[in-house]
């Protein structure tokens, strides 16, 4: 039934579905909830939608013709522990839907009946009626399939008015009993009868006649106090057209012998299941269990379920053996704290033994039990502790289905082991069970549970399962997923909340017939090892249980909380033969590229350029501007090819260098130092010259050190401005003659800032006029300091002239 809506008037209501209910035609149902509010009328403002109204545990003591006209609609009402004294049926007359009617736990002591044909559902136990409250309308019910019922006296002629109705289930909720008519239970027509006695009624006859009346019969509340008919009595008694199949008795207190007499009424009637359940029973024994007879009878089941002893005076071994002398096929002796269990010395027919919760120990099995068809065995909540013990019991017996859980198994490697092959389900959860369990398992087995064990690998060493279907090592130690390797048909495997940080490979690789995982609520490590793993939910059949909220990271810290699923784990980065391969395409790739640039850009020579703008950027920030500027020689460096040095001798400085001195030509030749490089050395000429002049011509682009002294002048960091480069173009260059690396040279050859060499002569004097224009710098302060520093050094070097011819060459 699922929930709408909720909406709180006086009462709480709340829209459903009706999803199962067939007798309810109506797809939506609204229930009004007005219990336990102290009530002491039918509330006036009922929603008339209401399809259901539970008016119980109120104080409502009296109920109105009009109280229900208002819900018209309705089919469910509780009215059950209140303080009604009388009811009219009729008082539901408008209810025409009305399925179901609760009015047990009342005061109620008369019932005005009406007929009510769509009821199926009427229950008037626990009450004060004096006789059971039926009538000739009752018995017009057709739909009636359950009715409780109550009254301190019942009577044949009560349940004749109603024999013709097939019921499905009569309950008898009783306060008091002061009279029953033998004979008056089995005129009912019903599969189930229930029966809750009160105290001190004589549950005999009852008993004797609720077996004649129904399939199942249930009985509540016996206790000793009630008269019980002798051994010999109850032996005489007839049972002709007994029914019952199915027995239970709740909540019995008894003595020993009166417990010994039901049973051995019951062993020959027909009952085929007997439970008892909630018994207490203890003092002494009088009857001998000895005279107890076996024969002649069709029970297969005893169920003895919550049993509490009290003070006993008999063996509990002749308990024991009157139980297991039983030969039926399935006994239960559950939660009886019993410490242990006789069986006779030659082999019975049970199929089915329950010994749980009780604290059974090894000793059970350390004499022989002849149980060659017992199928299945539950031993579960008890104090066991060698598994190798239970499995040599085991084997010698036809054993499929064992539960050994929550008790106190170990196992250890030296001991044998030795199962039936028959064993298909074991559990062994909640033990004390370590690794080497694994080699303590039936070959056939199907189903495993080692949950909440001890359990910290499983060995590769193990017994090959090759008929496992069914894992679950869940709440464990584990570290890693387990490979398929020793369990080829596995198909479900449950490892939640054990350690594992990052399944191993093995398992993806090995286990392809698993289809159902549960791996959650594990501390996963959240690196390239979980990637096969997390992708065993997207690209693989097997159904993840729990995915995704219960798969996330616990390492690394930065992940933690996260889902596997929102982990993305490259591939470039967890595959280490790709990432190999990657790094050596890119290296290859990386190498021919700088390998084109050095063929094509002359890459070495900008790598060259660039060391040196490096070390004489760094030179510049340690070096402030007054003094580079003292720094200064010269008016210009003049940098030509060897091919024009001719024109530079000639024509070049006989026209700068006046004999007064007033302008001072840098060349290489006259101030090399020798102690430096000759890179060091051109840098220090064009640091110390205000202009640098380029003679330009086909030899001079075509020359390294050329194209070097044109690179770092027009870097220039010792100079403010952007003049200091004066460009003479002695011959015209073609542009496609310009090596790729001289882009700035033909970007200023393109802007014609250059002086061009005129071919007539009589230009010639503008030429050299502008020329002089352009380096005509005041250095006279430079000068003076100059000269003062280096007299003697240049009236050694000089040639007898101020000027000095630079070397042929730029080198």
């Amino acid at each position: 039934m699922r929930l709408i809506r909720n909406i709180y008037i006086f009462c709480s209501i709340v829209m459903t579905v009706e999803g199962d209910a067939p007798e309810l035609p109506e797809e939506r149902e609204l229930m009004t909830n007005c219990s336990n509010m102290s009530l002491r009328k039918v509330p006036a403002d009922l929603t008339p939608a209401t399809t259901t109204l539970d008016l119980s545990y109120n104080l409502l003591f009296q109920l109105q013709s009009s109280d229900f006209h208002s819900v018209s609609k309705l089919r469910v009402l509780i009215l059950c522990h209140n303080r009604i004294q009388q009811l009219d049926l009729k008082t539901f007359e408008f209810n025409k839907e009305l399925r179901y009617l609760d009015l047990s736990n009342n005061r109620l002591k008369s019932v005005t009946w009406y007929l009510l044909a769509g009821l199926r559902y009427l229950d008037l136990s626990f009450n004060d009626f004096d006789t059971m409250p039926i009538c000739e309308e009752a018995g017009n019910m057709s739909h009636l399939e359950i009715l409780g019922l109550s009254g301190a006296k019942i009577q044949k002629s009560d349940f004749q008015k109603i024999a013709h109705l097939h019921l499905n289930t009569v309950f008898l909720g009783f306060r008091t009993l002061s009279h029953y008519e033998e004979g008056s239970l089995p005129i009912l027509n019903t599969t189930k009868l229930h029966i809750v006695l009160p105290m001190d009624t004589n549950f005999w006859v009852l008993l004797r006649d609720g077996i004649k009346t129904s399939k199942i019969l249930e009985m509540t509340n016996i206790d000793g106090k009630s008269q019980f008919v002798s051994y010999e009595m109850q032996r005489n008694l007839s049972l002709e057209n007994a029914k019952t199949s199915i027995l239970l008795l709740n909540k019995v207190d008894l003595l020993w012998d009166d417990l010994f007499l039901i049973l051995q009424f019951v062993w020959h009637t027909s009952v085929e299941h007997f439970q008892i359940r909630n018994v207490t029973f203890g003092g002494k024994a009088y009857l001998d269990h000895n005279s107890f007879d076996y024969s002649n009878t069709v029970m297969r089941t005893v169920k003895l379920e919550h049993v509490h002893f009290r003070v006993f005076y008999i063996q509990q071994d002749k308990i024991y053996l009157l139980l297991t002398k039983m030969d039926i096929e399935n006994l239960t002796i559950s939660n009886a704290q019993m410490p242990h269990m006789l069986f006779p010395n030659y082999p019975t027919k049970f199929q089915y033994l329950n010994f749980a919760n009780n604290i059974l120990t090894d000793e059970l099995f350390k004499r022989t039990i002849q149980l060659p068809h017992l199928k299945t065995l539950i031993l579960n909540g008890n104090k066991l502790e060698t598994l190798s013990l239970v499995s040599c019991f085991a084997n010698n017996t036809p054993l499929e289905h064992l539960d050994l859980s929550q008790n106190l198994l170990q196992h250890k490697n030296d001991e044998n082991c030795s199962w039936p092959e028959t064993v298909v389900n074991m559990n062994l959860s909640y033990n004390k069970l370590s690794d080497s369990v694994f080699r303590c398992l039936p070959k056939s087995i199907q189903i495993l549970d080692l949950n909440n064990n001890k359990i910290q690998t499983v060995p590769k060493e193990t017994i090959h399962l090759m008929a496992l279907r069914e894992l679950n090592i869940a709440f464990n130690f584990l570290t890693d997923l387990p490979g398929c390797s020793h369990f080829s048909r596995l198909s479900i495997l449950n490892i939640e909340m054990n350690f594992i940080l990052s399944p191993s490979l093995d398992f993806v690789q090995s286990c392809q017939e698993v289809k159902t995982l549960n791996a959650g609520r594990n501390p996963f490590r959240c690196t390239c090892e979980l990637k096969n793993f997390i992708q065993l939910e997207t690209y693989s059949e097997v159904m993840m249980v729990g995915w995704s909220d219960s798969y996330t990271c616990e390492y690394p810290l930065n992940l933690r909380g996260t889902r596997l699923k929102d982990v993305h784990l490259h591939e470039l980065s967890c595959n280490t033969v790709l990432l190999i391969v990657t790094i050596v395409v890119i290296m290859l790739v990386l190498g021919l590229a700088v390998a084109f640039c050095c063929l094509h850009f002359d890459l070495p020579w900008y790598l060259r350029m660039l060391g040196q703008c490096t070390q004489t950027w760094h030179r510049v920030r340690k070096t402030t501007q007054e003094q580079l500027k003292r720094n200064v020689r010269f008016h210009a460096f003049i940098s030509y090819s060897e091919h024009d040095s001719l024109w530079v001798k000639n024509e070049l400085i006989p026209n700068l260098e006046k004999e007064d001195g007033s302008i001072l030509i840098c060349l290489y030749e006259s101030y090399f130092d020798p102690g430096k490089s000759i890179s060091e050395n051109i840098v220090s000429f064009i640091e110390k010259s205000y202009k640098s002049i380029f003679v330009l011509s086909p030899n001079f682009v075509q020359n390294e050190w050329c194209h070097y002294e044109f690179y770092f002048a027009h870097h220039n960091l010792f100079h403010e401005n952007s003049d200091h480069i004066i460009l003479i173009l002695l011959e015209p260059i073609p542009f496609y003659c310009i090596p790729t690396r001289y882009h700035k040279l033909k970007a200023l050859l393109e802007k014609k800032a250059y002086l061009e060499w005129p071919k007539d002569r009589r230009k010639c004097g503008l030429f050299w006029a502008n020329l002089r224009a352009a380096i005509n710098v005041n250095v006279s302060a430079t000068r003076e300091m100059y000269e003062l520093q280096t007299f003697t050094e240049l009236n050694e070097e000089s040639r007898g002239s101020t000027i000095s011819l630079m070397r042929t060459d730029c080198l």
